[in-house]
């Protein structure tokens, strides 16, 4: 039985008088309240559209949503950067119903990194434009469309919301039969801007190129209008992504509600080996205490198994009520039905608790929730703000726990709280000068549109390489202009999301007569969680891979019922294919340039719940994975009188440690860089230390930790030697070996090359 509601005021006073919850809790910080500053409509603010926002009960606007209509008007580009909830969507929504007011001959598009948030958006934009009882058309434009009304959106679509991959592969290509549209095209707008980062971001950064190129193509110049979380470099990222000149919007003039962070660092249950409680069983612990509150919470968790586990355990708090649906997970691979019922029942109160992935990090309307618990720092400060985001979006009061892992990076949080909560968020990158990049998009351009003898592509000069396509056959040269002339269709030859081109379908067997596809997975990611055998969870039903087809790329999967979930291991091989820059010390080299790395799927263990025992393993049978990128390297001399062994142990440490604090000085994601060593190293036979781009063909990520190396190896030596553990913890260097000298060797390692490059 439910005990009586509470308030996040009241919770919070109670867990000060609870021994066993405050023995836990590191540190609690309060973010205060701040008013909302307002400036009148403007007076060329269409009646229609003012009408609407009275309806809404709007009567004044944002100082931010002010400062872009004005600058759309002026017909400036421009990058607006306001926190979550506070109105973002009029920023660009008011200029461009007001362009379509003033002609209704034009056209705006809308894109958004996930369909979910088309959607979304879609409700609220009909919504206001049914209380401004004026005919403007908005459609989503994606692969759920209906064929009957896809006709319908390409002739007289006013407003078109898609997504990259869609504008991509089929709008772009097919631009002949949306002339209106592209004729006609006043505005575009990129929202969720900080997602567009990585080879993701690259790749999106020349779909807007090519989109460019055919609007130039119809005598159309629209304005960009770009919207974002908070990001440290959010002007750039868009002149990067749009190769346009923005102003930007910074200040936000909407309220925010008091914030009370509480830093919570799980008991140390070894303390020998210094092994902290996991973080997932905290997690249920505390989630367990919100759900019997009252409070409605949403717990993101790194990874989809962690999510799928915490909703197998705290779906046990509701088993006796049936039909209780009021628990719920929610992340990539579940159907499109599935997750707009999840956002419906959190906006209406059906669901009390959602357990994500950063699926819900974006901006998806999800209603008013009262806290957000964080198994661990989600990789980096930008997304750590978009997570304490989603609870007091209201304006009220808001509790955000953040339930720290044994990780180094984790521990270094729990240590120095203001480098989560009082750091500048990071700088988000892309690429998109890189090769196989470029190459890519330079053929969908060609098949697009043919390339005249002077022309460039975006800034790029290309005439060099459309010689080199000539050359494989791709493309015709006639005496003006370049054709394509393949019979391939190069769109559907390239993910803008990953290296590998398609997703693995995941197939329900466990009723005959009804086999269903139940979600979809990446290959990459495939690779450790649908490999035969695994323990695939969904929604808190456990499904078995039976048969992984990769060559079909498809995993057929049956419901069992067992007490373990499974774990799997990746091994990376690494050679050297080229050096760009190099430096020289005595007994120690230090290299960047491009690198061959083999991902290798080795063995999965089975780990019991709740106790996180291993219960056994087995091996893996799926091809290894290729990939070219950027990569740093330091090479140094095998120390005097150590074992291969020892020397292992030393790199292994080394990596993890240093891998944990790339992050503090380069400001990326942890996922977006790799550390692996090698004890014999292919190109020289030295201990090397390899830093390499998560990417295909690298996105600049590695080139900066080859200037901040130095200090960055000292950070990692320092947090090394500090840490209380006695011969290694996950909290420093990962593990410690049986012999207990790991951690004076790593130390040992870090002393080496530091001193070297002193």
């Amino acid at each position: 039985m439910l005990s009586k509601k509470r308030t996040v005021s009241e919770l919070l006073n109670e867990w000060r008088f609870d021994e066993e919850l405050q023995q836990n809790i590191v540190s609690t910080h309060t973010v205060d309240a701040l008013p909302a500053h307002y400036a009148d409509f403007p007076d060329a603010l269409h009646p229609s559209i003012k009408k609407a926002l009275e309806a809404r009960g709007i009567k004044q606007l944002y100082t931010h949503q002010r400062q872009a209509f004005d600058f759309a008007q002026q017909g400036k580009h421009f990058t607006a950067i306001t926190p979550t909830a506070s109105g973002k969507s009029y920023c660009y929504h008011l200029p461009v119903l007001q362009q379509i007011l003033q002609d209704k001959s034009s056209r705006a598009i809308y894109l958004f990194p996930t369909k979910a948030l088309a959607q979304d958006q879609k409700s609220d934009l009909n919504e206001l434009i049914e209380l401004m009882d004026e005919d403007i058309l908005s459609y989503t434009y994606d692969g759920d469309t209906a064929p009957g009304i896809r006709q319908k959106i390409r002739k007289a679509g006013h407003i078109v919301m898609t997504n990259p991959d869609m504008l991509h592969s089929g709008i772009l290509p097919h631009h002949t039969k949306w002339v209106s549209l592209f004729e006609n095209l006043k505005y575009i707008v990129i929202d969720e801007l900080h997602t567009y980062k990585g080879v993701f971001g690259s790749h999106v950064a020349h779909v807007i190129r090519r989109l460019q190129r055919i609007c130039a193509f119809y005598g159309s110049n629209p304005i960009f209008i770009c919207t974002s979380a908070t990001i440290k470099n959010p002007k750039e990222l868009a002149e990067s992504l749009t190769n346009t000149q923005h102003e930007l919007i910074a200040k936000s003039g909407a309220p925010v509600g008091k914030k009370t962070f509480v830093i919570y660092n799980p008991p140390i249950v070894h303390p020998t080996f210094g092994v902290r409680r996991s973080a997932v069983l905290e997690v249920r612990d505390i989630s367990k205490r919100l759900f019997e509150a009252g409070i409605q919470t949403i717990i993101f968790a790194k990874s989809r198994v962690r999510v799928e586990m915490l909703v197998t355990y705290l779906k046990s708090l509701t088993t006796k009520k049936i039909g209780d649906e009021s628990i719920q997970g929610y992340r990539g691979g579940y159907l499109p039905s599935e997750r707009r019922e999840i956002e419906k029942g959190l906006r209406d109160g059906a669901i009390q608790m959602v357990i994500s992935t950063n699926a819900l990090e974006l901006g998806v309307d999800i209603g008013q929730l009262q806290a957000c618990v964080m198994t661990g720092y989600p990789g980096n400060i930008a997304s750590a703000w978009q997570q304490a985001g989603r609870a007091g979006r209201r304006q009220d009061e808001a509790l955000i726990v953040y339930v720290a892992q044994s990780t180094a990076l984790d521990q270094y949080v729990v240590q120095h709280p203001s480098f989560m909560l009082g750091s500048s968020p990071e700088e988000a990158r892309i690429n998109p000068e890189n090769i196989l990049i470029l190459m890519q998009h330079l053929k969908c351009a060609a098949f697009e549109l043919p390339f005249s003898m002077e022309e460039a592509y975006g800034e790029y000069e290309v005439q060099e390489l459309l010689t080199y396509l000539e050359e494989e056959g791709v493309l015709v040269k006639t005496s003006t202009k370049w054709h394509w002339m393949s019979d391939r269709f190069p769109a559907h030859e390239i993910s803008l999301r990953s290296a590998a081109q398609e997703n693995v379908v995941i197939i329900d067997l466990t009723t005959p007569a009804n086999t269903k596809v139940i979600g979809e997975m990446d290959t990459y990611s495939a690779m450790t969680l649908l490999h035969e055998e695994a323990i695939y969870i969904h929604q808190g039903t456990q499904f078995q891979v039976e048969k992984l087809d990769w060559e079909e790329k498809k995993a057929y999967v049956r419901e069992v019922d067992v007490d373990y979930f499974t774990d799997a291991n990746l091994a990376v091989e690494l050679k050297v294919l080229s050096e760009d820059k190099s430096e020289q010390f005595s007994g120690a080299t230090v290299s960047y340039g491009d690198v061959g790395l083999l991902a290798i799927p080795t063995i999965f263990k089975k780990i019991r719940f709740n106790t996180h025992d291993n219960i056994g393993s087995g091996p893996i049978s799926i091809p290894p994975m290729e990939m070219h990128t950027n990569a740093t390297w330091m090479s140094f001399d095998l120390p005097d009188n150590w074992t291969e062994e020892q020397l292992t142990d030393a790199l292994t440490g080394a990596a993890y440690a240093i891998s944990s604090f790339v992050p503090l000085f380069i400001h990326c994601d942890r996922s977006d860089i790799s550390v692996v060593p090698q004890v014999k190293a292919i190109h020289n036979e030295k201990p090397t230390l390899f830093i390499y781009d998560s990417y295909p063909g690298g996105i600049g990520l590695s080139e900066r930790v080859y200037d901040v190396l130095l200090p960055l190896l000292e950070q990692t030596k320092q947090h090394v030697y500090l840490c209380p553990c006695e011969h290694g913890c996950p909290s420093c260097i990962g593990a410690q070996d049986t012999l207990g000298e790991s951690k004076k060797q790593v130390i040992k390692v870090l002393t080496t090359l530091i001193n070297e490059m002193m």
